[in-house]
Formats: C-alpha cells, structure tokens, sequence
C-alpha cells in the first residue's frame, strides 16, 4: 500500500512539474493593451483571454513546437510557431485588420459609386435624376469636376483633353463607339441606358495600369449581377416609346431595354433653327443574361443595338443654300464577361467585345461610307497573398478594322483604312502597410503593330489616412494613345501620343456629406499636327506637338443634412494650352472653359408626392479665332450659363408623370463664330455666331412599372 501511494505522489510531481507556463502582454500599435483578446494555442483546448492590462497566463502540457495564435476584432492574428518552452513573458503588438470598413482607400482622381463602393461621390441613380442630364450617363458626369462644358459636343471633355481621350469600358471590357452620332452643332448622347448598370468609376486621371489607349480619362460601367425581382417598365414620352423587362428563374435572369425615338412631332410643336428634310429617328435595344454558377462564379452576356436616321440643313454663313447633312449609322455591340474564384484565394476575371459600327453620311453633294470592326480580348488573374498584400495581372489584345469610302459629287470613289492591333500586358500590387496607408504600384506594356511600337507605362499611387474621415492620396502615371482614325486612315506614320499625370488629392467624408478637391499637372508629348485646315490625304504629319493642362477641382456634396433634400457642388479651375493639329502656336484650345461650375439639388415634397430639382451649369468663355484682329485663337466668348428643372409627380404607387426644362430661361449662350472665307472688298470678315439649335428643350413622360409586389416605382430612376 505504501508504494502505490509514493507511485501515486511521484506520477503528480512528475505532472505538475511537466506543465508549462505561457504568459505575455498584448498591446496595439500605440501600446495600449487591449482587453478580451484570445489566446490559445493551436489545435489545444489550452488557452485564455486577456485581462484589462492586456495581460495573459496559462498552463499547457504540451511539448516541443507549437503555434500560439492571438485575436482580437478589427486587428489581424497574431500567430507565432516555435518551441512552446520559450512563449514566456511575450511583448506582441497586434497590427490593424487593412480589411476593416475604414481602411484608406487609395482614390487620387476616380469618383467611385455604386453599392461596393465605400464613399459615393455619384450614386447610379444620380444619373438619371440630374435635370440637366436628361437620362444620359454622359450628361450626369458632366456636373463633376474635372470635366469641360462643350454643350454643341455632349462628350466628356476632361481635364484639357479631348473627347477621344476619354476611354469607356462595360464590365472591364472596351467600348469603341460610345457615342451615338450626331451633326454639328446636336449634342450627342451615349448609347447605353444606365438602368442596366449598378454602378460606375469614373478616373479623371491616375488610373489603373489594367486600363490603356486613354491619355485624360476612363469611365468604367458595371452591369447589375443580380436583379432582385421580375418587373415591366413601360415610358411614354414627347419623343417617343421605351420597355423594359427583367426576368429571372433559378440561377438565371435576363434583362432587356428598348426604345424608340422620333422628333417629328417634338419639331412639329417647337421648331429649331433647323430646316429637317427627315428629322431624326432612332430605334435602339440592349439585353443582359447572366447566370450564376454553384462555385459562385458568374457570366454574363450584354449586347446593344442601334439604329440612328437623320437629314438636316444647317443654316451656315459660308453656303448659300445652307449645309446638308444627313446619316445613318447601325451600331452593334456584344460583350461576355466571366469571373470565378478559385484555388488559395485567386480571382479570374475574364471577357470579350465585338462592335461593328456603319455608317453612310451624305455631306452637301458627296458621300462618305464608314465601316469600323473593333474587338478586345481580356483575362486578368488576381491573387490575395496576405492581408496587406494583393496583385493582380493580365493581358488583353485590341483589334480595330477601319474603312472608308469618299465619293466627291459623283466623281471616283478612293477608299481609305487601317488596321490597328495592339497587344498589351499589365501588373499592379497593392501594398497595406497599415489601415492608414497603403499603395499601389503597377506597370503596363503595349505593342502596337500598327506603329511597330513598344511603350512601357508606370503607374503609382499612395494614400494616407489622416483621421476617422480624412485622407491625402499622390498619384503618378504615364499615359500612351494611337493617334485618332481620321489621322490613322490617312497616314500611319506615327508615334503613339502620351502624357504623364500627377495629382494630389484631400478627401474628407463623414455619413452623408463629402468634400474633395484634387490639384493636377498633366504634360502632353509626340501630340499629331498636320498642316491643313483639316487632316486630308495630302495632308503633312507628324508628332511634333505638345502642351499641358494644370488646374484644381473641388466638390462638395450633402444628403440630408437638409430634411428631404440632396446637392452637391462642382467647381473646376483650368489652365491649358496646346501647340498641335494646325495650330501655328500653342494656345488654349477651343474646347477648353478656364472655369466651370455645377450645382445640383433635389428635394422631395411629401405632401405632394413629388421630387423637384434643378441643375446650374456655368462655364467661362472660350477661346476662338477672329481673323478681323491679329493673333491665333485671339478672343473669347462670353460665359455660358443653364438653369434646368424638372418634377417628379406620384400619381400613385406605381405611376409617375415627369416633367424637365432645359435652360428654362432661355439663356443666348454662343460657342464661337463661322467667319466668312472671303473678306469683303473692305478686307473685313463677316461671322456668324455657333448658337444652341434650340435656346431650351422640354421633355414630358409618364412612367408606369408592373412588379409582384406593386410598390416598386420609377421615381428614383427619373
């Protein structure tokens, strides 16, 4: 008896003595302790919490290597792999979780919206209720800063660049025809109904190393993943007719929109300085099927046509019977795109577009043919490595068949063209070294077969988080474009046009209002110039043309902090001059306002079920050229200003009647003059001043939607 008690006291000796003590203090980055965090090693029930010094102990009887892990909420885990002997008195400092909601966000020139992003400066619905926008993505975008009121264009002028350097993608993949054409003087609009999409990116510089072939800005639309339920749109409208209709079944939902629009009886009601022989028609659809798979992967199919029939004689000084002008343009757009996850946290994201675009214009007495076939391949891999570390990369290829046919007053047709390939590369990594700063770095490579160029693009970015609501962001980036195709079917000679982007940038953000402004330098190199009138086949080129654009953009925006009510404000200052085309000498372009200035509000009127709002666009004069004086570009305009209005009316839940007036009050505003080609016998030039066809434009619709539930409505689509 007595030896099994001493073998019974021994083996408790033994045991007591065998146990290890594991112990330490567990702080933040400030060495504040922090309470309640978890501490346990690794595939044991051995483990505790820590105390309110951030301090812990306890008693394993583990042996030999073993991993001790800490973790707290809003801070990334501690884990530390090694002979459990030597966890005694432990000093750890857990790091900031970089995927916590308040990161920093690296942001320096894109206005990100839609439902993933974490400030919206422009929410997707903002682009159909901004009066001044009438339904048009491109007119909403028009209120932020960066861009340049050009009203006789519609297209997105940015930052002192032109139109063309504006580059548009759908779902990560290249639209190539945008816009819908239109004749001098007509503002055109975009080709896309943003019912479709989700949400939108919109960089005014800086941007990702993934995009290329755009030298000012990009514009990214995303198309909606996943309906939330079935339902008919129905539009009557002064100008013409529009259905939609979404429906879905198991993992499975389509999409789809058209419309149809005639101006006859608009013109017919409130005639324009235009003498129409056929006013314009268009007829235009777009589809979206998605379907999503059990691995949560996704692929979706969109595709848009239109059609667009028009014939005008424009008054114009230099003819005497004024200038006809009449197109019509078919337009086909298809794009697949597909993204999965799979393996230790990759990402593929994949897709595909073909656009055909004809068009056959009559100028005057001659005939123009134009047919362009665009694709673009793309695949992109993206890795999470860590927390703190993400890459991604991919390649893509463009391909571009242009031809046009010219036939001068029934004389000879002469052809022209191009084909235009360029493969390009792109790697990125963004660095979090803390949730308060974080970079990223990326490089772009593209080969032009066209050229036979090669270009290398770097692109950096960095941000830092300030406080709870404020950050500064830098970025830097190189910026390479092929000359445009009324240069390239001429003549191919050429070096690709680039320009360097620096910007810095101060955003301040808390629930409901934003504030941004954004200082920039941009520097234009190898820009094209020709030494006619216009570019022609006989026409000189080269590259020898440069210029820059500097300036500042401010934006503030509030919602509900007024009871009801939504705003936001714009301003943008900028300075640019150019020395290319035909210019004789660097001067600011004709597109360019040194000021430019957007207010919007809505407020919504409950006692009478309505949502008013206005829009206020002012923009400085523009330079143009008066050869009655000396000097190029050598006068200004005067300043542009719009009022726009419209109303929303409830008539019931799923009925609404809506009302807009663009420049209601009738404002004469004036882009420029047509001067005379011949001076009078007295050496002077008479001019005629480019003024809006219409000094203001009325739209009245009545908007109907058939849903299950029948308490979905228009009224925040208007």
């Amino acid at each position: 008896m007595k030896h099994v008690l001493l073998l019974i006291l021994l083996s408790c000796q033994f045991s007591i003595t065998a146990q290890t003590t594991i112990s330490g203090k567990v702080t933040d980055s400030k060495n504040n302790p922090i309470n309640g965090a978890n501490v346990y090693l690794d595939g044991t029930y051995d483990g505790t919490s820590t105390n309110e010094l951030g301090e812990f102990t306890f008693k394993t009887d583990e042996k030999g290597t073993q991993t001790l892990i800490i973790s707290f909420i809003s801070f990334e885990p501690f884990v530390k792999t090694t002979d459990v002997s030597s966890l005694k008195n432990l000093k750890i400092k857990l790091r900031n979780d970089v995927n916590s909601l308040d990161v920093v966000v690296i942001n320096a020139g894109t206005f990100e919206a839609g439902e993933k992003a974490k400030v919206t400066v422009l929410k997707p619905l903002d682009i159909v209720t901004t009066a001044s926008a009438l339904g048009d993505v491109m007119g909403a975008l028009q209120t932020l800063p960066g861009t340049s009121t050009v009203d006789e264009d519609g297209r997105l002028f940015v930052r002192g660049g032109e139109a063309e350097e504006t580059q548009i993608f759908v779902d990560g993949i290249r639209v190539f025809t945008p816009y819908t054409p239109s004749a001098n003087n007509i503002p055109t609009r975009g080709r896309f109904s943003p019912f479709l999409f989700k949400g939108i990116s919109f960089s005014t510089g800086g941007y990702s190393a993934e995009y290329g072939q755009a030298l000012s800005s990009v514009l990214q639309l995303n198309t909606i993943d996943e309906p939330v339920e079935e339902k008919t749109d129905l539009s009557f409208m002064t100008l013409g007719l529009g259905v939609r209709n979404t429906q879905i079944w198991g993992n499975n939902s389509f999409s789809v929109n058209t419309s149809y629009i005639n101006l006859a009886p608009y013109q017919e009601a409130f005639p324009d300085r235009n003498t129409w022989k056929k006013p314009v028609q268009s007829l235009s659809g777009e589809m979206v099927y998605r379907h999503k798979f059990k691995n949560e992967s996704l692929l979706k199919l969109y595709g848009a046509f239109s059609y667009t029939d028009f014939d005008v004689i424009q008054d114009d000084i230099n003819f005497v019977n004024g200038f006809r002008f009449g197109l019509k343009n078919r337009n086909l757009y298809f794009n697949t795109s597909y993204k999965n996850k799979f393996g230790d946290n990759w990402r593929i994201e994949t897709g595909f577009s073909f656009t055909n675009d004809h068009s056959n214009l009559k100028i005057i007495d001659d005939l123009v043919t134009d047919n362009e076939n665009s694709m673009h391949f793309k695949v992109k891999l993206k890795k999470q490595v860590s927390n703190r570390f993400k890459i991604s990369f991919g390649s893509e290829y463009f391909m571009t068949d242009f031809k046009e046919s010219y036939t001068a007053n029934n004389s000879n047709e002469i052809e022209y063209g191009f084909n235009n390939n360029i493969f390009a590369s792109f790697v990125e990594t963004d660095i979090f070294f803390s949730k308060n700063l974080a970079t990223k770095i990326g490089i772009r490579a593209e080969n032009s077969e066209l050229l036979t160029e090669f270009t290398i693009s770097p692109r950096a970015s960095i941000a830092y988080k300030v406080n709870k609501n404020a950050q500064f962001s830098l970025a830097y980036g190189q910026f390479y474009q092929n000359p445009k195709n009324e240069y390239l079917k001429f003549n191919q000679d050429f070096k690709a046009e680039n320009t360097s982007h620096l910007i810095a940038n101060y955003q301040h953000t808390k629930q409901g209002q934003i504030f941004r402004i954004e200082a920039y330098y941009k520097d234009y190199k190898d820009l094209v110039k020709y030494d006619n009138n216009q570019p022609i086949y006989t026409s000189n080129f080269n590259n020898n043309g440069n210029g820059y654009a500097k300036g500042f953009d401010v934006f503030w925006r509030q919602d509900a902090k007024i009871k009801n009510t939504d705003y936001w404000v714009s301003y943008s200052y900028l300075d640019t001059e150019r020395d290319y085309r035909n210019y004789p000498t660097a001067a600011t372009p004709n597109f360019a306002s040194k000021h430019n200035l957007s207010v919007v509000a809505k407020h919504w009127i409950a006692d009478w079920k309505s949502q008013i709002g206005f829009s206020y666009n002012f923009a400085s004069g523009r330079n143009y050229t008066n050869p009655n004086e000396a000097g190029f570009l050598n006068n200004q305009t005067k300043n542009y200003n719009s009022l726009s209005l419209n109303w929303a009316y409830l008539i019931d839940q799923q009925k609404i009647l809506y009302f807009s007036v663009n420049n209601v009050l009738g404002t004469q505003n004036v882009f420029g003059y047509n001067y005379k080609n011949t001076a009078e016998p007295n050496g002077y030039f008479e001019r005629q001043a480019i003024i809006p066809n219409a000094d203001s434009f009325f739209f009245v619709g009545f908007f109907w939607t058939i849903s299950h539930n029948k308490k979905t409505n228009q009224l925040d689509n208007l």
